[in-house]
Formats: C-alpha cells, structure tokens, sequence
C-alpha cells in the first residue's frame, strides 16, 4: 500500500502547440486537456494502472469535479476540507518535447488545514508514504519535516519529493531517527542542497552521487536524483549507480519524475535490489515523457530491457566543491 500525501494539488491544463513558442505572438492551439494534478496524484493514478494499492491524501470538497474524476478513474481517496478554491497550473509543450510550466500558489492555509491533511494521512495503514509537491501559502515550511516523522515513528517508509523551502527545511532537520526513507531531488534541487551551481552536476553522474552520499551519511536511506534525459543516479549506503533511458520521442516531461519515484517504490515492493530499483525508476520516468501531458504510463509502456545502468566509483570531494569539500562537510 502506498499513499500519496499531496497538500498543494492542482488542475493541471496542458496545450499542445503545433510548433514552437514564441513569446508575444498569436499561436494557434493543437489540443488541449485537462488532468487532476499533483506530484502525489499523479503517483496514486499511476499506481491503480499497475495494480498496487493505494490512497490519495489531499483537500479537496468530497463532491467536487476533482475527487469526483480521481473516484471515476478508480483511485481510492481521502479528501480533506480545503482552505479555498483549487488552483489551475498550465503546461505549454511543444513538438520538440520542450514543456513551459505556469504553476499558480494555491489557496492559502492555516495549521489546522494542514493538520487535517496530517491526520489523513496518519490514519492510512501504507507500508510507503509520499510526501510530494510544493506547500501552499501558509504553510510552514518544516510542515513535510515533522509529518515525515510522525509517519516514521507510525511504522511507515517515506518518501519526499519537494522543492525551494520545503526541501531546505527538510534537509537542515535531518536525523537518523527521522529522515526519510526517500528522498527524489532532481540536479537542480540537488546542487541547491548542496550548495553548488547546476552546471557542477548536470551531465555528471559522478558528482551527483557524490552530493547524493552526504544525504545518505545524515540518515537518508536512499537518494533518487533524477537527471531528464540522462537517466537517474540512486545513492544508498551500499553504493551508487546511474542508468540512462531508452530513446524515445519526448512529448511531455510533465509528472515523469513522479512516475520515475513510483517505479522505485514499485521495485522495491517487490524486493529489488538497488540497481534494479534504479532501472524501475528510469523505464517509468521515460514511460512518462513520451505520453501527453500528466497522462501516467502503464506496465506494458515500460522499455525495462532498454535501460541501461553502471555501478560509480567512490568520487573524491574535490570533484563537487571548487574549495575542495562540499558545503555539507564543512
């Protein structure tokens, strides 16, 4: 059982356009569709395609059209009150693959709306809990740290895939008693943690397997990072791996990080070992970007066998750090 803890969900609006973008000018519009969204939706609607239990946590009114299409399309949910009306993010994709992102805040809510979403979620019995997605205004930005313990000390596995201040909350607040099982930065979210530029880790495997192993050594029992088109690299105690993805034609790269951490969670159910586990994340992360919008793959999208993975060397600090010793050594 898995359930998706998603505080900040959305409508997620994506238009196709027939060619490229171009700031300023009239464009005509492909097609256009429309998708309840959220990292942790999009992780509960994936898991009912491969047949996993699972639970949606999030607020929403019971009868509204958003829990109402997750309920036609088979995912079990637990709806919460919300602090106001659901906010609509847009994707705009074009031929290529390239996807422009407009993300709206959401409503803004109190600690007593956040504490019902908690509270859902802590009544969900889940071997895995996913923390996912940006918290809405008013929140605290520790919120994902301590409901993150709290699902620990309940017997749960956590899984976190957050960013900006939630993420840098969680990150200081980490401990070996109550660090996430999981943790799914991308380069980007990873050099911040770090304290480096992108650029020192994009198209470098080595690196973020090194910046990966310092979360590790703080308690985290695995680190997903998730590089776009050049695959993944998975960091856990036992050592560090990369894969890279089969060619495909990216369409969307909407919700294909969150179905590159379903795939993991999926592996290890079943009892993978790591690199299998990594191999899982990146057939479904790609899986993802060749469908439409937020639309979620299947397991016969999956091109498992295409994968390809290597196990890294141990890097040597001064590879991350232009001083030598990366900002979390210091």
């Amino acid at each position: 059982m898995i359930v998706t803890v998603t505080p900040n969900p959305s409508i997620d609006r994506t238009i196709a356009l027939p060619g490229r973008l171009e700031r300023g000018e009239v464009h005509r519009v492909a097609e256009v569709s429309e998708q309840p969204g959220g990292k942790g939706i999009n992780i509960s609607r994936a898991c009912v395609g491969a047949g996993v239990a699972t639970v949606a946590v999030f607020p929403a009114e019971v009868e509204s059209p958003f829990a109402r299409s997750l309920a036609d399309a088979g995912v079990p949910t637990a709806p919460v009150p919300p602090a106001g009306p659901m906010r609509v993010n847009l994707a705009v994709t074009e031929p290529d693959g390239t996807t422009t992102k407009l993300n709206a805040a959401g409503a803004r809510v109190t600690p007593a709306d956040l504490e019902a979403v908690a509270l859902a979620a802590l009544a969900v019995p889940a071997e895995w809990a996913v923390l996912a997605g940006s918290l809405p205004p008013g929140a605290d930005p520790g919120w994902y740290a301590g409901l993150a313990a709290r699902l620990r000390a309940g017997g749960r596995r956590v899984a976190v895939d957050t960013s900006d201040a939630a993420l840098a909350a969680l990150v200081a607040r980490l401990e070996h008693d109550t660090a996430p099982a999981l943790l799914k930065p991308n380069a980007e979210e990873l050099a911040d943690i770090v304290g480096v530029p992108a650029r020192m880790l994009e198209g470098d495997p080595e690196r973020v397997a090194l910046a990966a192993a310092g979360l590790v050594e703080r308690g985290v029992a695995a680190v997903l990072a998730t590089l776009g088109g050049a695959g993944a690299v998975l960091a856990t105690s036992a050592g560090a791996w990369h894969a890279t993805p089969p060619a495909i034609r990216v369409v969307s790269t909407v919700g294909a990080g969150d179905s590159s951490l379903l795939g993991y969670l999926l592996a290890d159910l079943a009892g993978a070992a790591p690199a299998d586990r990594l191999v899982s994340a990146v057939a479904w992360g790609a899986a993802a970007a060749s469908l439409p919008g937020t639309t979620v793959p299947t397991p016969s999208q999956l091109r498992t066998d295409e994968v390809r993975v290597r196990r890294l060397g141990t890097p040597t600090p001064s590879r991350l750090s232009n001083e030598g010793v990366p900002t979390w050594q210091n």
